[in-house]
C-alpha cells in the first residue's frame, strides 16, 4: 500500500501512518495489519518479500506442497481440495508410484484410520513411510526395496518431523493431525487420498486405477491397503447423531468465524475448516473432546500461517501450550 499524502505534510512528502512523513521511496509496507519499514523483509511460505517504496516485491519460487490430514476424517489436498472421508483401514496417503505394473516409485506414505467416537467416525492415529525404490507385487499392492537415502527424525516444538533426501517430509503432531510436504520435483507425479499435485483441484478425486471420480468415497475406497476392509457407504453426521452436542461444538468453534481470525478470512475460507470443527467435536464423545477441538482450529491456524497471516489464537483458557515443557 502506497502512501497517502496527508494535509499535514509538506509538499513532496507522504505520510508514514506514524505519524510521520516521508519520501515516497520511504513508505512503509502493510502486512497482517502491521507496519513494516523500506527495506524490511518478511517470509511467505518459501517466498521472501521486500518493502520497496510502499509495496511488497516479493520472489517467485516453487515452493513445497503440503498435504493435511487432521481430525476425524478431514483431507486438504496439495492442490487445496478439501474434503472427508471416514474409512476404517489402511490407505495411501502419497505415494510416487502411479504408473503401469512395469512402473516404480521411491516412496509411499500410509494413513491408518481407526475409529475415534462412538458414531463412526475415523482418525489418523498411525502414520507408516516407505523409503526407497517401490515395485509392484500384485494388482493392488507394492513393495518397497532398500534405497541409500538419508532420513533424519527430530522433534520441533510439539511435532515430530522426519525428512528424506528425497524431497519427502513427515509432520506428526503425535495425535491426530500430519502434514506430508513435497518437493516441487513430485508435481504431478504422485497419487493417494492427498491428490496429484499438479496445480489443479478439479482432478484431485483420480482412483488407483486412474479413472475420476466426484465422490469422495468411491475415490476415497480405492485407495485402501487392503480388500478385507469394507467399503465406506455413506457419509457420517455425526452431529445428526449427537445432536445434544450441536450448540456447543458450534459455540467453541465459533473462533475461527471470529475477530480472532479476521486478519486470514480474506485469504482462507473459514468456512470449511469451521464445518470440520463441528463436525470433530460432536464426533468426540468418549474422550478427547479439547484435542478434536483445537486440532480443528490448528488446521485452520496453519494454513493462515501459510498464507502470510499469522494469528495468535492460543489462550491460558483455549488451547495453552505450556512452552517451558516444550523448549
Amino acid at each position: 500500500t502506497e502512501c497517502v499524502s496527508g494535509c499535514v505534510c509538506p509538499e513532496g512528502l507522504f505520510d508514514d501512518g506514524r505519524g510521520g512523513c516521508v519520501a515516497q521511496k520511504d513508505c512503509p509496507c502493510i502486512h497482517n495489519n502491521e507496519l513494516y519499514s523500506s527495506g524490511d523483509k518478511i517470509k511467505v511460505d518459501c517466498n521472501t518479500c521486500t518493502c520497496q517504496k510502499g509495496l511488497w516485491k516479493c520472489t517467485d519460487d516453487v515452493c513445497y506442497g503440503t498435504c493435511t490430514i487432521y481430525g476425524s476424517g478431514h483431507y486438504n489436498t496439495f492442490d487445496g481440495k478439501f474434503y472427508d472421508f471416514d474409512g476404517s483401514c489402511e490407505y495411501v496417503a502419497t505415494q510416487d508410484f502411479c504408473g503401469d505394473k512395469n512402473s516404480s516409485g521411491s516412496f509411499s506414505i500410509i494413513t491408518e484410520n481407526v475409529p475415534c467416537g462412538t458414531t463412526g467416525v475415523t482418525c489418523s492415529k498411525a502414520i507408516k513411510m516407505f523409503l526407497g525404490v517401490m515395485k509392484t507385487l500384485s494388482n493392488r499392492s507394492t513393495a518397497p526395496f532398500p534405497a541409500i537415502l538419508e532420513v533424519i527424525p527430530e522433534t520441533v516444538g510439539l511435532y515430530l518431523v522426519v525428512e528424506a533426501s528425497n524431497g519427502v517430509m513427515l509432520i506428526w503432531d503425535k495425535k491426530t493431525t500430519v502434514f506430508i510436504k513435497l518437493s516441487p520435483d513430485y508435481k504431478g507425479k504422485v497419487c493417494g487420498l492427498c491428490g496429484n499435485f499438479d496445480d489443479k483441484a478439479n482432478n484431485d478425486f483420480t482412483t488407483r486405477s486412474g479413472l475420476q471420480d466426484s465422490n469422495p468415497l468411491n475415490f476415497g475406497n480405492s485407495w485402501k491397503q487392503s480388500p478385507m476392509c469394507p467399503d465406506v457407504t455413506e457419509e457420517i453426521k455425526p452431529c445428526d447423531l449427537k445432536p445434544h452436542r450441536k450448540s456447543w461444538a458450534e459455540k467453541e468453534c465459533s473462533i475461527i468465524q471470529s475477530e480472532v481470525f479476521k486478519i486470514c478470512h480474506s485469504k482462507v475460507n473459514p468456512l470449511p475448516f469451521y464445518e470440520a470443527c463441528v463436525h470433530d467435536a460432536c464426533s468426540c464423545d468418549s474422550g478427547g473432546d479439547c484435542e478434536c477441538f483445537c486440532s480443528a482450529v490448528a488446521a485452520y491456524a496453519q494454513e493462515c500461517i501459510k498464507a502470510g497471516a499469522c494469528v495468535f489464537w492460543r489462550t491460558p483458557d483455549i488451547c495453552p501450550i505450556f512452552c517451558d515443557y516444550y523448549n
